[in-house]
């Protein structure tokens, strides 16, 4: 377990060293490395303090953990508090999600409003969403066969945890840049 997460970390830096770059004013002397995606909150704040402490080059004025702590309980409300029913349709998937709680609706507003072109940049999938009267259907589909089964397989929580960006993104909302100017998330 120690090997994969050592090897899931060195992978993780490696994806996330330009993205991070691009994030913002609060750059380390050496690369920072989070291993912690956001599914445990108190962990993954723990681990940033701790990168945060650790960086010389912290803007303590600019850090804002509480940011981070409304994103994280965003995640856990998309991840725990809905209902999701799926069907495969051509080349991808469909999911009708139903937040079980008014925060949950809240949440998925705001987690909907950009995850699309995160997808997009990340994979080329399309994604759409429909909100209606605050259930949303998910539409994911690929022109690439080989990631049809892919995507289908990923469902609609494996779509949302997929991918890279989610410690950089971490790192800078946590050290107070703002990577929710261009879309309707924000903390």
């Amino acid at each position: 377990m120690y090997l994969r997460k050592l090897s899931l970390s060195i992978v993780a830096m490696i994806m996330a060293m330009p993205h991070a770059a691009m994030m913002g004013n609060n750059t380390a002397t050496t690369p920072v490395v989070l291993t912690e995606s956001g599914t445990d909150p108190f962990a993954t704040l723990q681990e940033v303090i701790t990168a945060l402490e650790a960086n010389p080059g912290t803007n303590w004025e600019k850090v804002n953990i509480e940011a981070l702590r409304l994103h994280l309980v965003e995640m856990q409300d998309m991840t725990i508090n809905v209902d999701v029913k799926q069907q495969y349709i051509d080349n991808g998937f469909q999911a009708v999600v139903t937040p079980t709680t008014n925060r949950a609706v809240k949440s998925l507003t705001r987690v909907l409003s950009g995850h699309p072109a995160q997808m997009k940049a990340e994979t080329g999938w399309d994604m759409q969403v429909q909100n209606n009267n605050g259930v949303f259907t998910l539409t994911v589909t690929t022109k690439k066969v080989h990631d049809i089964a892919k995507i289908r397989g990923l469902g609609y929580i494996g779509v949302m945890a997929y991918g890279n960006h989610h410690q950089p993104h971490h790192w800078a909302i946590a050290s107070g840049d703002n990577p929710h100017a261009r879309h309707s998330m924000k903390h």
